[in-house]
């Protein structure tokens, strides 16, 4: 199982543990994943995921996982997540946004 937000992509970084005397090996921080179980208003049924706890956060902050799914960027959110935007898409009837550049 890979250590990745499902939704804000979080992921493993590489560092230094650093001695007293100074010596440094390399480590690696793991990010703080969590196994949730969220409410989906739009499709009335859970959801699980394993998610970071910085995106439970972010998930309450903006207002549930349907909201916070229609902002997310496709390319942060793992295949299960796409999907489940996809189908909230689809029950509310909102297009997905393009970006004009």
């Amino acid at each position: 199982m890979s250590r990745r937000c499902e939704l804000t992509a979080k992921g493993p970084l590489v560092g230094h543990k650093v001695s007293h005397s100074n010596i440094k090996t390399k480590r690696r921080f793991l990010p703080n994943l969590c196994n949730v179980t969220f409410i989906s208003d739009a499709l009335g049924r859970n959801v699980r995921l394993r998610v970071s706890t910085n995106a439970i956060k972010s998930v309450d902050h903006n207002g549930g996982l349907d909201t916070f799914l229609l902002k997310a960027r496709a390319a942060d959110l793992s295949p299960r997540a796409l999907e489940l935007k996809r189908q909230i898409e689809k029950k509310v009837g909102t297009a997905p946004v393009a970006k004009a550049s």
